[in-house]
C-alpha cells in the first residue's frame, strides 16, 4: 500500500504544481499582486534565450510619439533572467495607454546578440534594430485600469533574422 501511494505521488505530483502561478521578480511585484488595489503591468517574458546577464524591462506613459525615446521610461526593472518565461511587475501612475520594453543583455552590455521585445509583439526586423525604429504605437499600446497582464516574446538574431527561439515554442511573433 505504502509503495503504491508513492508511486501515485510521484506520478501526480508534477500535475498539482503545473498550474502554480510563478511569483513576479522585481521590487514592485507586491503591486500586481491579486488585490493590491494598485495599477499596473504584469509582465510575462517569453523565450529567453540564457539564463546570463540580465533582463532590462521598462515601461512608457504619456505621449506616444515618446516611447522608447532614451530616459523617457517611467519604470525601469533590471532582473536576473532564472527562467526562459519570467513575470516582472511595472507598477503605473494611473489607469491609461502604456507600453513596454524589454531587453536582455547576455553578456553584461548590450550588443547585437542581445534579445529585445515590446508589448503587443510587434513585426520587428533586423533592420528595425539596426536604425533602431521604434514600433507603431498602436501595436504595442496596453491598457491598464487595475493590474493589465502583458506578454511579450523575446527575439533574437538568428540565420540574419530577428526572430524568437525555436525553443521558446513560438513560431509566430503577433
Amino acid at each position: 500500500m505504502l509503495k503504491t501511494s508513492v508511486a501515485l505521488f510521484v506520478l501526480l505530483a508534477p500535475l498539482a504544481f503545473a498550474g502554480a502561478a510563478q511569483a513576479a521578480m522585481g521590487p514592485h511585484a507586491g503591486d500586481c499582486a491579486e488585490g493590491s488595489g494598485k495599477n499596473g503591468m504584469l509582465v510575462k517574458i517569453v523565450g529567453l534565450k540564457s539564463h546570463e546577464g540580465f533582463v532590462r524591462v521598462q515601461s512608457y506613459g504619456g505621449d506616444p510619439a515618446g516611447w522608447f525615446e532614451k530616459g523617457a521610461y517611467l519604470e525601469r526593472v533590471d532582473v536576473p533572467p532564472a527562467a526562459h518565461t519570467i513575470e516582472v511587475c511595472l507598477p503605473v501612475p494611473k489607469p491609461g495607454l502604456y507600453a513596454v520594453s524589454v531587453r536582455h543583455s547576455r553578456g553584461g552590455a548590450f550588443s547585437m546578440n542581445d534579445g529585445a521585445g515590446f508589448s503587443g509583439n510587434p513585426n520587428m526586423s533586423l533592420m528595425d534594430a539596426m536604425f533602431k525604429r521604434k514600433p507603431p504605437a498602436g501595436e504595442v499600446q496596453v491598457k491598464v485600469s487595475g493590474v493589465a497582464h502583458v506578454s511579450v516574446t523575446m527575439n533574437y538574431v538568428e540565420g540574419g533574422q530577428l526572430r524568437p527561439i525555436a525553443s521558446s515554442g513560438v513560431t509566430e511573433t503577433k
